[in-house]
């Protein structure tokens, strides 16, 4: 008998351009199988795309690299048979009687025949439906299964206008697929508009019965101490006569070590005629006091794992099915002080800091490992919400999974955008693609394969527009939500006793989230639908902070600039791509920048904006090249972004609800709008953002010059304290002031007290502005903020000469490897003499805060009991016991200098020492997660930074120190 579960099928894949192949798909999967790689045949990227195929086998150059993408022919030059290929696989199965296989593909663009065994199957229109065959009668006797599948490109994949635009000509909008193929303000044309196998092939063998698509739902009442969890599923019968069967529902936790506790465990017994499908709603699951789910800086992110297994009478378990699961209820509303939409969560307002997200990888290479830490890096940046934009994907399970995970939000639009669907130039089609039920089709198909996730937290039908008539009507009746889930606050009664006749919610497509008809309408943007999201380009810092910038409640796109660090530059463009812009002065003042062809073609944004905003790089001075240009362009990225947050986050709740930022990355080597490259190095932004958007946060108000504190927890702030500290470039401190003894409510930003030193006399041109909120029982530092600023209407051109400065550093590292990872910590501490000050914060030992997820420094508890300690201890605890000194391995290093001051913009990397590497070739090591990155210390202060990373075999890791000061960089690993 063959085990009873499913097998991913993404290895052995082999592909051909279909006019390559002079042979019938059903000659293919009988007597004529490719026996290799031999031409036309290569190994294929499954899931993936033809482009992605293409480039993995060299056949094509790199699209992403400098101008490469302009030698691959479009789909609207070539034809569309040039991009129809076939992917061809082989699969072992032989199953006992009773046992079914089902052969399924979550995701085909754009439609596909299947030969199976020399059977052919159809797998019909549509890039967001699932499609599962039962191909039990078509398997070959000696377990020994020959698959063939011809994919088709999308029926109108259009053609890119030599001005390009959003969504080139439009034409992709009349299919059911990604819109952002034809190229955007962000992106170029993607060749294949992303035809293949894009996403998970698998092959699923169950006994007669089949568990489809079940329905996870949560109610909650006496203020979530009583919760239910509601379960419905479909069953089918895949056999010729009546079974009886036992249903068994599971719910498990787990504990730290791996220990699970079963919470519960429920039996139900029913009979389900022969090749009928049924749908079964078990009675609802009681718990008391659960662990709830709460988004990223509002609590633990508690997951249950539920586990629906059917055992059939003479048979034993015929299928299984099991979901990793969040108690928490998600509420919104137009809140009538702001306008803005508003959420809460488990009845906790949330202030929404987040970003908008288009798509891992523009080639589609989407991959466990790479949403891992797109995702990680979305909580690293403290963010609570990502916004999975209408012209891109329906996201994966696996990107839910992680948001799962580590506490995001999700805003999940379908697949509309003003652009392709009615508001575009030219005008395009305003009744969205030709097909309205196979749009609707792919809808519901969506909703069941990622409605069991605790982070998706709504539906959007479209971006910048509203779908056609009868789609948004189909989708407001399809998705609306449940008596239980429409009022915002519940009667405290069970769902039974609100009326007989309410069905239990599990029974409803989805029914727990609100669908909202448009990115810009009901409570977003004006709400009316007015193009009112933006802007998108570089703007003053302390604009963000004035009434006049933002009139709305809640914006749901708001961008600016973007350049990587240089490296990547190099890493991702020939030489000639280089060149950094050239500054033309125009005569009213301002300075027009024009970038070289290579940044014009990856759709670079000017740090200017001629008219409105001067040159935000050159008030650090001309740059002399692209190291230079990059480097005083990671200053302007911190600022801007930790501005723009700082800004929103100055009137959380008196005029805003929340904000999203367009964009936090690019599925390509885009020079826009991110904070993170396609390469997974970070930006300084991505910094800015981290510390702006942190649950607990002291500020400075650039338009009132007020220190304030941010406070977003549910817990009022007590006895603490703000230290201000200002430092001049010459080392001094010259002002200096403590405000103790302070309360801060929750869910409040409160103005604390005036900056004086800018308005005392004889003021420094430039200077820097260290702030920490601290408790004051034991001088834990809750926040730290650290700024370098310049008198108004001056520059930062001083901080060219104090480059030459040479502050001593010391750096202590410990380390921890398992396996292939790292797990550091550095102390960085600068030797510069420290002015005689009663601070007492000088070490930054932070106060811990809850820790989510991967290795962080911040949730592991000191182990005391020399009990425990003998006992074999937990990874964490062998980190902790690591950094606590409680080992043999510290390294110690030392940046010689003998001037005094802030030793600025402090920023690690790690690099691949291995031997043979070529002159100027990319060395690093990434993704890499740093506790923090682009930091300055001021004399005398120490700041401890975690740092991990995994190494690939045979790698011997290097770890560098760069810094303002510290040009070429210093080896401290």
């Amino acid at each position: 008998m063959a085990e009873i579960g499913k097998t991913v099928l993404d290895s052995g894949w082999l592909a051909a351009r279909s006019t390559e192949v002079h042979l019938s798909g059903t000659q293919l999967t009988t007597t004529h199988s490719p026996s290799g790689l031999d031409k036309p045949w290569m190994e294929a990227a499954v899931p993936g795309t033809v482009l992605g195929t293409l480039v993995k086998n060299k056949v094509v150059p790199d699209p992403f690299y400098g101008l490469e993408n302009e030698a691959i022919i479009d789909i609207a030059d070539s034809g569309r048979e040039y991009y129809t290929f076939w992917f061809f696989t082989t699969f072992q199965c032989k199953l006992s009687a009773n046992q079914h296989l089902d052969l399924n593909f979550r995701g085909i663009n754009y439609s596909a025949e299947l030969y199976l065994n020399g059977n052919k199957k159809i797998l019909p229109k549509g890039m967001f439906r699932r499609h599962s065959l039962d191909v039990t009668d078509i398997l070959h006797p000696d377990g020994q299964n020959l698959l063939a599948v011809l994919v088709h490109p999308p029926d109108h994949p259009g053609t890119i206008p030599p001005e390009g635009g959003q969504g080139g000509d439009h034409e992709i909008g009349k299919d059911v697929a990604t819109q952002y193929v034809e190229g955007w303000d962000w992106i170029a044309p993607i060749r294949d508009r992303n035809t293949g196998i894009w996403d998970e092939v698998s092959i699923s063998i169950t006994g007669p019965v089949k568990i489809i698509d079940p329905h996870l739902v949560s109610t909650f009442f006496d203020g979530y101490k009583r919760v239910y969890l509601h379960t419905t599923t479909e069953l089918e019968n895949k056999s010729s006569s009546v079974v009886e069967c036992d249903l068994n529902i599971q719910v498990t936790s787990e504990l730290e070590g791996g220990v699970c506790i079963v919470e519960h465990l429920q039996t139900q017994h029913l009979s389900i005629p022969s090749g009928k499908r049924v749908q079964h709603t078990f009675p609802q699951l009681f718990f008391y006091k659960p662990n709830l789910w709460w988004p990223n800086g509002m609590g633990k992110q508690a997951l249950y794992n539920v586990t629906i297994t059917v055992d059939v009478k003479g048979h034993g378990e015929s299928d299984s099915w099991s979901h990793m699961y969040g108690f928490r209820k998600i509420e919104s509303y137009i809140d009538s002080a702001t306008g803005g939409r508003l959420f809460k969560v488990n009845g906790q307002p949330i202030f929404i800091r987040g970003g908008n997200w288009i798509l891992s990888d523009g080639l589609l290479r989407l991959s466990k490992k790479r949403y891992k830490t797109d995702i990680k890096f979305h909580a690293d940046m403290n963010f609570n919400m990502i916004r999975c934009w209408g012209g891109g994907l329906a996201e994966r399970p696996e990107f839910y999974h992680y948001c799962d995970i580590y506490g995001l939000l999700v805003w999940q639009e379908f697949w509309i955008t003003g652009d392709v669907d009615g508001r575009g130039v030219p005008v395009s089609n305003p009744n969205g693609p030709l097909d309205h039920d196979l749009f609707m089709l792919c809808a519901r198909d969506t909703v069941k394969l990622l409605r069991n996730h605790p982070s998706l937290a709504l539906w959007v039908g479209g971006n910048e527009q509203v779908p056609p008539p009868d789609i948004n009507n189909a989708l407001k009746d399809e998705l609306k939500l449940h008596p239980y889930f429409e009022s915002l606050h519940n009667t405290g009664k069970s769902v039974q006793e609100l009326s007989a006749s309410v069905k239990d919610p599990s029974n409803y497509l989805d029914g727990t989230r609100i669908y909202i008809q448009g990115s810009m309408w009901d409570g977003f943007a004006n709400g009316k639908g007015d193009f009112t999201d933006g802007p998108y380009e570089i703007q003053y810092p302390e604009s963000f902070f004035k009434d006049d910038f933002y009139n709305y409640g809640f914006n749901p796109e708001v961008g600016s600039v973007g350049v990587p660090v240089a490296a990547t530059i190099k890493a991702t463009m020939p030489p000639e791509g280089w060149k950094i812009p050239l500054f033309k002065k125009l005569p009213d003042g301002y300075v027009e920048e024009v970038p070289n062809p290579i940044w014009e073609y990856h759709k670079y944004i000017p740090y200017s904006k001629p008219g409105k905003v001067h040159n935000q790089i050159l008030l650090y001075e001309t740059p002399t090249d692209l190291n230079d240009f990059c480097l005083k362009a990671q200053l302007v990225n911190y600022i801007q972004y930790r501005a723009l947050l700082e800004g929103w986050t100055s009137r959380m709740w008196s005029k805003y609800t929340g904000v999203l930022i367009w964009k936090t990355q690019n599925p390509w080597t885009g020079l826009r709008g991110q904070f993170y490259d396609h390469l997974h190095d970070q930006t300084a932004g991505f910094y800015g953002c981290r510390s702006a958007a942190e649950p607990v946060h002291v500020q400075l108000n650039l338009a009132t010059y007020f220190i304030e504190v941010v406070n977003t927890l549910s817990e009022q702030l007590s006895d603490v304290a703000i230290e201000a500290s200002v430092w001049d470039l010459e080392g001094t401190c010259p002002y200096y002031v403590v405000h103790e003894k302070l309360s801060v409510p929750s869910k409040k930003t409160v103005p604390i007290l005036e900056m004086k030193y800018p308005k005392s006399k004889n003021p420094k041109p430039v200077y820097f502005l260290l702030l920490k909120l601290y408790k004051m029982s034991d001088y834990g530092v809750i926040s730290r903020n650290f700024y370098w600023l310049h008198l108004p209407g001056g520059d930062y051109k001083l901080l060219e000469p104090y480059r030459k400065k040479r502050v001593p550093l010391k750096i202590r590292s410990t380390t921890f490897i398992k396996g292939s990872t790292y797990e550091m910590e550095m102390h960085v501490e600068n030797k510069s003499k420290r002015p005689d000050s009663k601070s007492l914060t000088y070490k930054n030992n932070f106060v811990t805060r809850i820790g989510d997820g991967d290795f962080d420094m911040a949730s592991v508890e000191p182990v005391n009991s020399a009990a425990e300690e003998k006992q074999e201890a937990s990874l964490f605890q062998r980190i902790y016991r690591r950094f606590s000194g409680e080992t043999d391995d510290l390294q110690v290093s030392e940046i010689n200098g003998s001037d005094e001051g802030v030793a600025f913009f402090l920023y690690f990397s790690v690099h691949a020492s291995e031997p043979g590497h070529k002159e100027g070739e990319d060395t690093r090591i990434l993704p890499v997660h740093y506790s923090d990155n682009y930091f300055s210390l001021v004399p005398g202060e120490v700041m401890p930074i975690k740092i991990s990373f995994e190494v690939p075999p045979g790698v011997t890791p290097r770890i560098r120190l760069h810094g303002w000061n510290y040009h070429s960089g210093h080896k401290v690993y």
